[in-house]
């Protein structure tokens, strides 16, 4: 049986697609750029820009953010929640302090059903 995903879960897994797919060609670009001359910033930040990979970033974070409001809101039903209800909820409050405990709390938003 497919899984049945949330707006929030399909919107990342779609912006994060997508920004995949920028930095593999934004790579593709630099080491096209790099044959012919000097990667400075002003030349990255060019490459940025026109391979789009600026604004896919931004609706990647923008999805994230989302999920992990929607994931915050919908977990709060659970009966795992009531019963760990601290340790969640610190997760949550330090998940801007913490690359992994953010990789962490998305992870466990996409498996959320």
């Amino acid at each position: 049986m497919k899984p049945i995903y949330s707006k929030a879960q399909l919107d990342y897994m779609k912006a994060k697609t997508k920004f995949e797919n920028k930095a593999s060609t934004l790579e593709k670009k630099i080491e096209m750029t790099r044959k012919t001359r000097e990667i400075t910033q002003e030349v990255m930040e060019g490459l940025v820009m026109e391979t789009g990979f600026h604004d896919a970033y931004n609706e990647l974070l923008q999805s994230e953010n989302a999920l992990i409001e929607w994931s915050h809101t919908t977990i709060k039903h659970e009966k795992t929640y009531r019963e760990n209800k601290q340790p969640i909820e610190q997760m949550y409050e330090n998940l801007n302090s913490s690359p992994e405990m953010r990789a962490q709390i998305i992870e466990l938003a996409m498996k959320i059903r």
